[in-house]
């Protein structure tokens, strides 16, 4: 188990934790979140002895990081996939980790299989992918078989597979009884493995619940109701009866009804006593994003503003139009349209790139195709002689080679 007890850092002026309190204890994965800057990656490092803290403590199964026999083999972490010497290869630098800490060299070839890495193990690192480097990351974190493990964006640059991996390893690695405590800014990713989460903000705690409670202390429940669009009055005399029941009711965008204050089966009652037939009644519970983001508005210290391009704008040349904006343009959902097909007709040749034919271009129509089937079997012509190439011209020796 992690505990940390008023855990303070300051950088100068700078206050980077302040008296953060919590514990992470074995048997699920915690998450831990925050916005940029928040101190996440400050409390990693405390907690593995990388910084030592302004004030306050914090121990690992009850004793300091630095006072662990042989850590390494309890403490398995990763806070930054590029810590490798590029010129060694995927084994050798496990297996220098492995001589460190007395772990012998078969358990090298363990956890390259473990994270997929066996076929390029003799590779340099150097040449790695960003979800290559974070595949070996994890190898070393999990090098010493450790009880504990800390993951500092674990996901970044992998692939939708092995995100998935990542998340069901962190899973069995829970389910073993082990401390599993990972940072991430994914939040539908966070949603779908963390069981627990701990959320900072500007240095200082902000919860410590687990993914149910968080969601339902930081989001209002609802339920959305939809009547017939053919009969708007039903809209109406259904929100009338849901506002004398004591429910709260928005009208949405679309026509449908948000309510909030009452639970569905007594929505429906409402509505069967009002005579108000019912398109939809489903229920709606805001995601890990969403509740997230309204615990975290008051603590992001980053924030992007519109793009105003004042006087980059260049006037159009006279007789030019704007381009027209294309419907629904811009907003959640939208997608270009497919291009258009071309039935009964070749599409227009488009015009040549300065490297040749355009990639979408048709191809020109120049003759037959020497390599199609059923060609007619005419003989062929007898081949001609070649002719007699030019002799080369004599040279001078006295010039030198780039004048000849």
């Amino acid at each position: 188990m992690i505990e940390a007890v008023g855990l303070t850092k300051r950088y100068g002026d700078k206050t980077a934790v302040y008296n953060l309190s919590f514990q992470v204890r074995p048997g699920a994965v915690t998450g831990f979140l925050g916005p940029n800057g928040s101190g996440k990656s400050t409390t990693m490092r405390m907690i593995l002895g990388l910084d030592n803290p302004t004030a306050g403590h914090v121990t690992i199964g009850g004793f300091p990081y630095r006072k662990l026999p042989n850590a390494p083999r309890q403490v398995g972490a990763l806070l930054d996939a590029k810590a490798v010497h590029g010129g060694r290869s995927a084994r050798n630098h496990l297996l220098c980790l492995a001589q460190l800490s007395g772990i012998p060299a078969r358990r090298v070839d363990e956890v390259l299989g473990v994270v997929g890495l066996q076929d390029v193990a003799k590779k340099r690192s150097k040449g790695f992918s960003l979800g290559m480097g974070q595949r070996l990351g994890i190898a070393a974190a999990l090098l010493g078989d450790p009880q504990v493990l800390l993951f500092d964006e674990p996901v970044n640059g992998l692939d939708p597979e092995g995100i998935l991996w990542v998340r069901n390893l962190m899973k069995a690695l829970a389910a073993e009884g082990r401390t599993v405590f990972v940072s991430s800014h994914l939040m539908s990713e966070m949603a779908l493995t963390a069981d627990h989460l701990i959320v900072i903000g500007r240095g200082q705690l902000l919860a410590d619940m687990s993914v149910t409670q968080f969601i339902s202390a930081n989001s209002a429940d609802f339920a959305r109701v939809r009547t017939p669009d053919t009969e708007p009055q039903l809209r109406e005399k259904l929100s009338s009866a849901l506002a004398e029941a004591g429910a709260g009711v928005l009208s949405e965008p679309d026509g449908a009804l948000r309510v909030t204050g009452l639970p569905l089966p007594r929505i429906s009652d409402i509505a069967h006593e009002s005579d108000v037939r019912l398109w939809e009644l489903s229920p709606h519970q805001a995601s890990l994003e969403e509740a997230y983001m309204r615990m975290t508005q008051g603590a992001v210290d980053y924030r992007s503003t519109t793009d105003q391009r004042e006087g980059l704008q260049q006037p159009l040349p006279q007789g030019l139009q704007p381009p027209m904006p294309v419907p629904g343009q811009g907003q959640p959902g939208w997608y270009a349209p497919p291009p258009p097909q071309f039935q009964g007709q070749a599409p227009a040749q488009a015009p040549a790139g300065p490297y040749g034919a355009h990639p979408g271009a048709a191809p020109a129509a120049a003759g037959p195709n020497p390599y199609a089937q059923g060609a007619p079997q005419t003989p062929p012509a007898p081949a001609q002689p070649p002719a007699a190439a030019p002799a080369p011209a004599a040279t001078d020796p006295t010039k030198p080679e780039d004048a000849r």
